[in-house]
Order: C-alpha cells, then structure tokens, then sequence
C-alpha cells in the first residue's frame, strides 16, 4: 500500500486521470455500469431516471449525515420561534453546498486524485491538514449528541409506552441510556463494516442508509398529516409563503426576521446544511465507487435527489410540524426533540404519532448520523496515517469516534464547553475548504483539459463565489454575535 502511494504522488495530475478513467484495472460492476451509461445516451428521460435511481448512493451519504441532531433541534426550534418563516432557507442552504460539492464531484470524478492530497499538492499543505484534522475532531466532538440523542429518545419511546419513569440522574437511567447506546454502537458497526466489504457491501450499505432516510421523512410525513386535521391545523397559505424568500406585504422585503433571536436562527439554518465533515467525505465516497467522468449525469442527479430533495423534505416537515403545535416560553433559547415530542403530545397529537413515529423519526436521523461519522473518520485516519481503505485497519478507523457513546449519558454536562469552539473552527474552514475547492476547479494545472471554460466556467465560479461569500457572512456573525452568548450562562 505505501509502494502505491509513493507511486501516485509521483504522478502528474493528467497521469494519474488517464489510469482513473481507464476502464482497465476496474471492477466488473464499474465496467458494465458504464457500458450501460453510453447506452442510456440513447435512451428516454424515464429510462435514465430509473437507472440513475438505482446507482445513486454519495448524495444519500451526505443527506443521511446532515440529517443529524443538529439539524433536528435547528429546524424544531425554528418553527417554534417564527413558524414558517424561514422555510424558504433550507433549500438555498443546501443549494450552496451543491453548488461546491458539485465542483469537488467534477475534479474527482475527471481527475481521480485523492482531494486531500489535490489539495494539498494543488492548494496549500496547511489548509489540507487543517481540512483533514478538522473533520477528524469536529466529527467526533459531533458524535457525542447523537448518541445522546438516540438513548435518551429510545427511553423516552420506552417509558412512555411502558408506563414507568426512571428517576433522574439514577443509576437506573444511567445503565438504561449506557446500554441502549451499546446496542446502537453495535448496530452501527455492522452496517458500516459492509462499507468496507466490496461493491456488494456498498450496495447494502446504500440501501440502508436511503431506507432510514426514506423512513425518517415518512415519519415526519405522518406527524404533519396529523397536525393538519388536529386543533387549529395547519395555515398551508403561510407554509407557502414561507416557501419564498421575500414577501410584498406592506411593501417589497426579505423574509428574515427583524430581531436578534430571528437572525440567529436564520444563520444557524444557512450553517446547518453542509458541515466540513460532509465535504470531506464527499470525494472519497466518489473514488470508493469507482465512478469516473463518464458519471457525471449520475452524480448531478444524485446530489439533487439524493442530497437536496431529502434534506429539504425533511427539515421542512419539522419546521412545519413545529410551527403548528409548539409555541415556546419566553427567554427559551432552544429546545430538545424529546421535549418537542412531549409538547406534540400536549397539543393535542395521538401518542403513537408524536410520541412512537415522530420518535423513531428523531431515533433514524442519529444512527444515520453515528453510522457516516463512522464512516468519514474511517477515511481521515488513513489519509492521514497512509493506511489502506480496507481489512481491520480500516475497521479500527471507523472506531476512533467510539468515545461519542458517553455522550449518551455525558453530553447535558460537557455539550457548551466543547462543542462551541469546535462548532466555531469548523464554521472557520468551512469557507477556507470552499475556497480551496474554488481554487482547485480554476487551477489550469490540476484540471488540464477537465476545466470547464467559456460561459459555463463563469456561471459555476459566479454560484460558487456567492456561495463562499454567503458562508463567510455567516462565519463572521456567528463568531462575533452568536458564539459569545453560549458563555453568558455560565
């Protein structure tokens, strides 16, 4: 494996390309799924859409990860606060990562260059370990919540339907959430090691991580069903225009709240989108599968459908669903989505909705989050320590995270003190990633004959310029308006 290395660092970029995109030295699937993509050149708009459905799987990925914790309790806390608002928000936000990912996916897919040693060959060594060891600590920093998220959901799940209550802060509750988040650490394990198990092993691997998403969005489906024929309903006309990012009434304006807590908000939900982890994933999820630039329809598709669309779906259903039951206390600053669940409940929703399905709902968006932290660690440390994607070295990898199960039983205690400066550290090369990805789609040396030019080239850069400039604002709000309020509580 270390001979290989040494051997493509030596290559050029236009080298390494051609031996990519040979189809010599490529698995069967490779060589027969691209036979098919030069025959679906000859086929209908149906026909290319079912294929693509079928083969799609790194946009589900990045879906999967974002719909996290963190995006739970940033979408129920936006309904709550100013209802339907700022729906229109989370489609741009995650547009503008598209908009990015969609130029990694172009250089790795044409050029076949691992994008931490592109952007360390290409960019700046500094900002290519500051990218790696950045998603390595953010990751597992990030990993804590969840596991909080997912034992103490699953207890509430169980409490409630079992008819008892544990005390708080008993051993009993203690032992409860520890061994619930074993059997998650368990069950995670055995669907990311399939990631390691060749093109049959990411095939299964695809397929579950798309069922949990598809089950997480059916779930909040459900709850705004119910919402909308429970109490006063749901104002669908305001849905819709929270849909728009202006408004006419009393005059042409942006749809963005006018006070501090409504800005936050706004900016957290532009945050939230795309983390600097996803980034990172994003290419090697690309070269795992093999797919070269004869996949570039697939991979538009699949960023679209896979990543944008559920994404959107998802977090919007619960701003809705949020918007139409929960009304907040004065001075509340945020809340859990065990608390919202209990407050569906108190607003007039059956049990089994917003307590078993709006549950299970919250339980899938944590394990698919544990399942490619897992995942995305796997592949930081062997980029950084030259290890092989592959066998128990590889394994171990995915396990660096592990510490994040105390989280299930930690994370109420330690959560401000390390999550928010390296919340803010990430927040910061986010755009320093963004910017290197800039650089590297407009570097004639890296890209060769893959750069895109003419109009085309000048409409991609002006998308990504806006969105490095977008996430930037956001970087310097949050450091300067939002960071130093976490600390005034204390």
């Amino acid at each position: 494996m270390e001979d290989k290395r040494r051997i493509y660092e030596a290559m050029t970029s236009d080298e390494i390309s051609a031996v990519y995109n040979s189809l010599e030295g490529k698995s069967d699937l490779v060589k027969k799924e691209v036979a098919e993509l030069r025959d679906l050149k000859h086929k209908g708009v149906w026909a290319r859409t079912k294929w693509y459905f079928s083969k799609s799987g790194p946009g589900w990925m990045q879906s999967a990860m974002t719909l996290g914790g963190g995006s739970a309790m940033a979408s129920l806390f936006s309904g709550a606060c100013v209802k339907y608002q700022l729906l229109w928000v989370q489609p741009i936000a995650m547009l503008i990562g598209v908009i990015m990912l969609s130029a990694l996916a172009h250089q790795t897919m044409c050029r076949g260059e691992r994008p931490f040693y592109a952007m360390k060959k290409y960019v700046s060594p500094i900002v290519a370990w500051a990218w790696a060891i950045c998603t390595l600590v953010a990751t597992m920093i990030w990993h804590f919540p969840q596991y909080s998220l997912a034992s103490g959901m699953t207890l509430d799940l169980v409490q409630a339907f079992g008819g008892f209550q544990l005390e708080e802060g008993s051993s009993a509750q203690t032992f409860a959430l520890l061994g619930i988040a074993v059997v998650v650490l368990c069950l995670a394990c055995r669907i990311v090691w399939n990631y390691n198990s060749g093109s049959k092993g990411i095939k299964i691997f695809e397929n579950i991580i798309k069922g949990i998403v598809w089950f997480i969005i059916f779930s909040f489906v459900i709850v705004v069903v119910v919402c909308s024929f429970s109490g006063d309903g749901i104002d669908w006309s305001a849905v819709g225009r929270g849909f728009l990012p202006f408004s006419m009434d009393g005059g042409f304006h942006l749809n963005i709240p006018n006070d501090t807590q409504g800005i936050q908000i706004f900016i957290a939900s532009l945050s939230a989108a795309v983390g600097i982890n996803m980034t990172f994933l994003f290419g090697y999820s690309f070269l795992k599968k093999g797919w070269t630039r004869e996949y570039s329809g697939l991979a538009k598709f699949d960023m679209i459908t896979g990543m944008l669309i559920p994404y959107t779906i998802a977090t919007s259903l619960m701003i809705i669903a949020a918007g139409a039951t929960i009304t907040l206390e004065p001075g509340e600053s945020s809340i859990s989505p065990i608390k919202a669940a209990s407050m569906l409940e108190a607003a007039g929703l059956p049990a089994l909705v917003s307590r078993l399905i709006f549950g299970l709902g919250i339980i899938g968006m944590s394990i698919n989050a544990i399942i490619l932290h897992m995942v995305v660690c796997g592949f930081a440390i062997c980029e950084i320590f030259k290890l092989p994607e592959e066998g128990w070295k590889y394994k171990l990898a995915t396990l660096v995270p592990v510490p994040g199960i105390l989280g299930a039983i930690l994370w109420s205690k330690m959560g401000t003190w390390i999550a928010i400066p390296t919340s803010a550290i990430a927040l910061i090369l986010l755009p320093v990633a963004y910017i290197g990805f800039f650089l590297l789609n407009n570097s004639e040396k890296y890209m060769s004959s893959d750069m895109v030019r003419g109009s085309k080239r000048f409409w991609w850069n002006t998308g990504m310029i806006a969105a490095i400039a977008i996430t930037l604002i956001s970087v310097v709000y949050y450091l300067v308006r939002v960071a130093p309020t976490y600390f005034t509580k204390f």
